[in-house]
């Protein structure tokens, strides 16, 4: 890893460092980490995670191994990957509202699904969908600009951006419903299945009802109605030969290359659901994280704001933007989208020195790994340099993983990487931000995804280019 000497600017003693839930010295009790597991998970981790590259223990979930070694994710999701599935908690949290999509879906049906969807999201396709990111970007830093001097609901802006650029390159004819309403009913979702349910821990049969999945049933419903919705009005449109060029007439058109079969309705619905739920949803917490800790460092806003400035027109290139590139690759760091990552071991198996039991949970987690003693110099700090140049570049590759790792890393990282850039940059141009004075501390809270605590609340302060 880049060492102190590569990583002193801004001085230590500059550094925003964001405060977090502290790590727990002492293993919690049964009843302890349940309550806590269920009120936000990321206070159950301990000290000893973010200090040893392994850390196995028996607890409330039977024998859980956590790993935060390099060398041995790799092992575990590229070199050994087919002897670890999803582990049957993720799935029942996640399947009742998400179907059996990429995200969830197993074995040959997963397989099926990722060559399939693969091309849709290729590089080229990727790029093309930079001038409607642009759009959705500079319609966003218009609305802002005319809060100057008012207070935003950051969380609220950046869930509306989002949605705009899923209208502009998922839904071209736009969605079913009120974008705000959408957001809502994602919010919903997510809050009710997030807190971890006792019933799931102990492995109590799927069938056995659970508050959270019964007070996210009108969102489930929701979702379904605008997919359904969606679907039909796109395929209407596919017929007559006038269907847009845009994610879902490809997802609904795309075959397996193998097999040259497309996806069933139900596994299009699925995928719809997810890019709708899980895609949009990280990538506006990804953006709220960045504008916080933006507005908590003042040196790298104003170099932020250098970079956009100097560029000439209206429209931003992401691959152009280092600076704001590396803002928003840190503040993933700091706040991954997904917080952990949990397998299920097929057989019996060893990860180093440590063995490793045939249906017991191994689990990576981005939020402990990429706070790692071992791994990060002050890896409390917000610092971007760290993903400029020579300190890139010298980040060993499963440290990193934001967007997951090995065959089933995310399918839409360079998609959702290209949009934050492009929106950061937009709004950073038009807009300064500055915590709302009777904020409360800003903290993770993890409910699926990774978001604040108590929301975001800051202040407008329109701007205008110095550069351009």
């Amino acid at each position: 890893m880049p060492s102190a000497t590569t990583l002193d600017a801004p001085s230590i003693g500059e550094r925003f460092r964001p405060p977090v839930p502290r790590p727990m010295r002492d293993q919690l009790g049964l009843l302890s980490f349940l309550k806590a597991a269920r009120a936000n998970p990321v206070t159950t981790w301990l000290s000893v995670h973010f200090e040893k590259p392994v850390v196995a223990a028996e607890g409330a979930m039977g024998r859980v191994t956590v790993v935060s070694d390099p060398t041995l994710i790799r092992y575990l999701y590229v070199e050994n990957a087919a002897n670890y599935r999803k582990d049957d908690l993720q799935r029942r949290v996640l399947a009742p509202g998400l179907g059996n999509g990429l995200l969830t879906a197993e074995g040959e049906e997963w397989k099926l699904q990722r060559r399939t969807l693969a091309p849709i999201f290729s590089a080229r396709h990727v790029l093309s969908f930079a001038a409607p990111m642009n759009l959705a970007g500079a319609r966003i830093a218009r609305r802002l600009a005319r809060r100057d001097g008012k207070e935003v609901d950051i969380g609220l802006e950046m869930t509306r951006v989002t949605l705009d650029v899923l209208e502009r390159t998922i839904f071209t004819n736009g969605l079913a419903s009120d974008p705000d309403a959408l957001g809502r009913a994602i919010t919903r979702f997510l809050e009710s299945v997030g807190p971890i349910d006792p019933l799931d821990v102990f492995g109590v049969p799927g069938f056995v009802p659970r508050i959270g999945r019964f007070r996210a049933r009108p969102a489930i419903r929701f979702f379904a109605e605008i997919v359904d919705e969606l679907i039909a009005r796109r395929r209407v449109l596919i017929d007559k030969g006038t269907a847009p060029a845009d994610l879902l007439t490809l997802l609904l058109q795309a075959q397996d290359p193998e097999t040259g079969k497309g996806l069933t309705d139900l596994e299009v619905k699925a995928n719809i659901v997810t890019f709708i739920a899980a895609g949009h949803e990280t990538t506006a917490n990804a953006l709220t994280w960045a504008l916080y800790c933006l507005s908590q460092d003042p040196a790298a806003r104003s170099r932020l704001e250098a970079e956009v400035d100097a560029v000439a027109g209206d429209d931003f290139d992401a691959d152009a933007l280092p600076f704001t590139k590396a803002v928003m690759e840190e503040t993933m760091r700091l706040f991954p989208p997904v917080p952990f990552m949990s397998r299920t071991a097929i057989a019996d198996d060893r990860i180093g020195r440590i063995k490793i039991p045939r249906g017991s949970l191994v689990m990576v987690a981005p939020y402990v790994l990429h706070r790692h003693s071992t791994l990060w110099d002050d890896p409390a700090a917000f610092v971007p340099d760290r993903f400029l140049g020579e300190n890139r570049a010298a980040i060993p590759r499963f440290s990193y993983l934001p967007f997951g790792a090995g065959p089933r890393v995310c399918i839409g990282q360079s998609f959702s990487l290209q949009e934050a850039v492009t929106v950061l940059a937009h709004i950073v141009r038009a807009t300064r931000f500055t915590l709302a004075a009777d904020h409360p501390p800003v903290t993770p809270l993890h409910r699926v995804t990774l978001r604040p605590e108590h929301g975001l609340r800051m202040n407008a302060q329109s701007r205008a280019p110095t550069g351009a």
